[in-house]
């Protein structure tokens, strides 16, 4: 199995790509705007998408990769998602009115997409590569994921805050080898990001020490013209081992 790092930011500008990992060449965990640097072999290849939750920056190329390359497929792609993060696409998003449905385009018994129910906790394999969900706590319905591959597992939280299932699930995995987590302000931006449900570095610095596994950690969803001072932050809670900057363009090997 391997990850590519599609998108790794909490915003646009300045070459900045939002949420988007693609797995192999068939799956995407999220559908940020990093989706749209792919060839259109690229887009055609990918048979599954795997949302974390429903907010548009983690579902915004979704629509044009349905759009682009639908017609080109022989089968639809399945979206894959809590039935939450489902319900809000199809009265949101595709609902003709924002955007066509393409559950029922170019017919009901064909479409480009298919939704299909993913609770919490359930384990989905592909072709020998395990997905499992793992709530967590964001101010809508979300979901980490684990990905393990031949080679081991690799966590990514999504949108979190202060949260507990998503360690416990990982400390009960032995071959977790990457951890990818969210930091999405400045300590002096403490409250907002209680408000919104995301971590800084000092809240982020917390979680971490419940984490049990030596595995690599990774800073992912950094707001854009504040990258650097909040891996600074990071590295000052964390002097020792301090989790690296997920970069876009970066590969893991599983």
């Amino acid at each position: 199995m391997k990850i590519r790092i599609l998108g790794a930011s909490g915003g646009i500008g300045a070459q900045a790509r939002t949420t988007s990992l693609l797995v192999d060449q068939d799956i995407l965990i999220d559908a940020g705007t990093g989706v749209g640097d792919l060839t259109l072999d690229e887009l055609r290849a990918i048979d599954h998408v795997f949302l974390t939750h429903s907010h548009l920056d983690h579902v915004t190329m979704l629509p044009f990769l349905l759009d682009t390359v639908g017609a080109d497929r022989e089968r639809p792609v399945k979206v894959h998602a809590q039935e939450a993060t489902l319900e809000t696409l199809r009265r949101h998003l595709f609902n003709d009115q924002l955007w066509p449905d393409f559950s029922r385009i170019p017919s009901p018994e064909s479409p480009f997409m298919t939704y299909h129910a993913m609770p919490s906790g359930v384990e989905i394999v592909l072709n020998g590569r395990t997905l499992r969900s793992i709530t967590v706590n964001h101010v809508v319905p979300a979901v980490g994921y684990l990905a393990r591959g031949a080679k081991g597992s690799l966590a990514f939280s999504g949108d979190t805050t202060i949260t507990d299932e998503f360690w416990k699930v990982l400390n009960a995995t032995e071959d977790l080898r990457h951890v990818i987590i969210e930091a999405s302000f400045m300590d002096k931006d403490e409250e907002l990001s209680r408000i919104s449900k995301h971590l800084c570095p000092s809240m982020l610095a917390g979680e971490l020490k419940k984490l049990k596994s030596t595995a690599k950690v990774y800073i992912t969803h950094l707001m854009p013209g504040h990258e650097d001072e909040i891996m600074q932050e990071i590295s000052r809670h964390i002097p020792h081992n301090t989790p690296k900057r997920l970069m876009l363009g970066e590969v893991f090997e599983l």
